[in-house]
């Protein structure tokens, strides 16, 4: 071969290298592009967030964290029935939007095997069968929320707490506040009802298209609810009664004197942990605080809501999970997530 020829070749060969090295660079990254998530798509209600969002309805399927299977990963229909396992990692504060899960990973399940890869924990986002997972955040969360295109959760390092937005496509984390905050409390239209937890737990809203805030209303509120109209909050200033505040005539409703540990809203009623050394129990009563009644007698928490049942389990305990159905009386434990286990 001539030289004139070889380098041609060398030429040629140098090219189409470059060319297979960049496409092995690239083409990663498009296959793993995630689509955009609609504007005012909120991933779980704010009831449900404030419960470690063990629970989450979307598009007709209840994708929920297995109590009996180390909190795997596992999906049904509302009425309980199809149960099955998604994957094996332990999983809380579930969101879904777009074509995507989204969930904070704490651990593999105790009963992965082979198929199941184990990885550290951190925020992922998967598609809507648990495959495909990505890592959006590599660090512990206390909660988190979808709204919109982004996710807004709060995270801590040895300088305090430090509240981010991320990229439901990836990216770099960006700090909005250094300190308590939590957006858990979305709307349709962008906003976002949170406390102001450095200026006397104040009312404010922020505005996703924006990046702005202003406040709202001056109380002294913790785990703000909005639903028709209403604000439903614990009253810190009150020893954490739960209350309610209307927007639109500036005017609050105490709902009950109780102590209330947690709560979530479904199908028109109230369900709370009331907080009494003689008598804690699991009350359920109207929204406007009317008929409370007796749901089971004790300490309860994780109080998750789906369009059809509410789930509650011991205070200090996973396990045994209850559920009843919304408006009645009668838990029962959740047999058919034990009985899903592969």
């Amino acid at each position: 071969m001539s030289s004139r020829k070889q380098t041609v070749f060398l030429i040629l060969f140098v090219s189409v290298l470059l060319l297979l090295l960049s496409a092995a660079a690239i083409l990663p990254r498009f296959l793993n592009r995630a689509a955009s998530v609609p504007f005012g798509t909120t991933g779980n209600t704010a009831g449900n967030s404030y419960n470690d969002g063990l629970f989450c309805e979307y598009d007709g399927v209840v994708y929920f964290s297995n109590p009996y299977d180390g909190g795997a990963l596992y999906a049904m229909n509302p009425d309980e029935s199809g149960v099955h396992k998604l994957s094996a990692v332990s999983v809380s504060h579930l969101n879904a939007g777009g074509s995507y899960l989204f969930y904070f990973q704490s651990r593999a399940s105790g009963s992965a095997g082979l198929g199941y890869v184990r990885s550290r924990h951190g925020v992922y986002r998967s598609d809507l069968n648990g495959r495909k997972s990505v890592c959006l955040f590599d660090d512990v969360i206390f909660n988190m929320q979808l709204a919109g295109n982004a996710l807004y959760l709060l995270s801590s390092a040895e300088d305090g707490p430090h509240f981010y937005q991320v990229p439901v496509q990836g990216g770099e984390p960006e700090e909005l506040f250094a300190r308590n905050v939590d957006f858990s409390c979305a709307m349709s239209d962008g906003t976002i009802y949170y406390v102001d937890g450095e200026n006397g737990h104040n009312l404010c809203r922020y505005d996703t298209s924006t990046g702005t805030s202003t406040q709202v209303w001056e109380g002294s509120i913790w785990y703000p609810v909005y639903e028709n109209g209403y604000i439903y909050y614990l009253d810190v200033s009150a020893d954490y009664r739960l209350c309610r505040y209307s927007l639109s005539e500036d005017a609050v409703e105490i709902l009950t004197h109780d102590r209330v540990d947690c709560y979530n809203l479904a199908g028109g009623y109230i369900y709370y942990q009331r907080n009494s050394a003689a008598s804690p129990a699991l009350i359920r009563m109207g929204t406007d605080g009317q008929d409370p009644e007796t749901v089971a007698e004790g300490n309860f928490t994780h109080i998750n809501v789906t369009s059809r049942y509410v789930y509650f389990t011991p205070w200090g305990a996973d396990t045994p999970m209850y559920r009843t159905a919304i408006g009645a009386t009668n838990p029962l434990p959740f047999d058919a997530a034990k009985e899903a286990i592969p």
